[in-house]
């Protein structure tokens, strides 16, 4: 029982944020409004632009633009060594706009070319100390913030959020929605 109580506890809001303020203001506008809807999405509007906020503000802080980012970060997710044109696929990219990030990284030194062990005719991009430091640097600050917002839930909170989320997910991908990458 006592462990209810704390579960609907928890449940209860602890203040009012700016998203409160927004449904007060729609409702008589749109009396058909629901405001649980409209503030859960407001929300999860307004913490994606708080994190991409933070992710921009990390790699401005890391002398890295979001190209170069999304480049290291496709690398670093192939194991840190992968063909350009497995990148280009990966970034949705024709492979002579890979060839220009990979310059302007090689040049930082954050990724360097070698000849293919498989092919000869190929190269393969590899993920130098230098740029696996800086792409990790850049995922530490947005890490932390994540775990810093999240951490506001317990443990069984966190996997419920999650839960629920991949259901919305999963209604939105249905059907052939929308491609995620």
């Amino acid at each position: 029982m006592d462990t209810e109580k704390d579960a609907e506890k928890d449940a209860e809001p602890q203040g009012r944020d700016w998203t409160d303020e927004h449904v007060a203001r729609w409702l008589p506008v749109l009396p058909d409004l629901d405001p649980e809807i409209e503030g859960a999405v407001t929300r999860m509007k307004k913490l994606s632009v708080h994190l991409r906020r933070v992710r921009e503000q990390s790699l401005l802080d890391l002398a890295l633009d979001r190209p170069e980012f999304d480049t290291l970060h496709k690398l670093a997710g192939r194991g840190g060594k992968a063909a350009p044109s497995d990148l280009a696929a990966d970034l949705d990219l024709a492979p002579a706009s890979v060839t220009g990030r990979l310059d302007s990284l090689e040049r930082r030194g954050f990724v360097r070319r070698t000849p293919s062990t498989k092919d000869r005719r190929r190269v393969d991009v590899e993920l130098t100390d230098s740029g696996r430091e800086t792409w990790l640097g850049a995922m530490d600050v947005v890490g932390h913030e994540e775990y810093r917002l999240l951490g506001t839930l317990s443990a069984t909170e966190r996997t419920q959020l999650n839960g629920m989320l991949r259901r919305i997910m999963l209604t939105a991908e249905a059907d052939g929605g929308t491609s995620w990458h």
